[in-house]
């Protein structure tokens, strides 16, 4: 009854070590749920910016005033009805 005993305590100190120093440990554990919320946070903002960059190409494809204000500040261009002033600072 003793070897009995000594085994089940030995079985038991074996499974603990496993389970605080193993592979699959609890700090293991806890350091892969940090990854997989990093992860998560960095997947919110790129799901973010997919959809801010989806909804300015509907806006494009379907208004003129994104079109025309892209034009004017990244082309500089103006209409035929309108007059261009530059202002130089000294």
């Amino acid at each position: 009854m003793r070897w009995v005993n000594g085994g089940l305590a030995l079985l038991l100190v074996l499974l603990q070590v496993q389970i605080w120093f193993g592979q699959a440990s609890l700090p293991g554990l806890f350091e892969l749920r940090g990854a997989v919320a990093g992860q998560q946070a960095e997947n919110d903002r790129a799901e973010a910016r997919n959809e801010a960059l989806a909804a300015e190409v509907e806006n494009l494809k379907e208004g003129t005033e994104a079109l025309e204000e892209r034009a004017r500040y990244e082309l500089g261009m103006i209409r035929d009805d309108e007059v261009f002033y530059q202002v130089v600072e000294e």
